[in-house]
């Protein structure tokens, strides 16, 4: 079963993008560069990337 998490190793912020990225199976570049597009497009991104960072689990606390 596949869980949504954020990542602690290679994390830029706080792991969001790369948890997603690591979910999906894509780069986690692509996946900032859209959170960034997403952000710029009237500051939404910035909204769901801060509830993103406190609803996400980390990983270790998952395995």
């Amino acid at each position: 079963m596949k869980r949504l998490y954020k990542i602690e190793e290679g994390r830029m912020i706080s792991g969001v993008c790369g948890g997603i990225a690591e979910y999906f199976g894509v780069d986690p570049s692509l996946v900032r560069l859209g959170w960034v597009l997403f952000g710029c497009l009237g500051g939404s991104g910035v909204i769901a990337y801060i509830a993103a960072a406190i609803i996400l689990p980390d990983k270790s606390k998952i395995i």
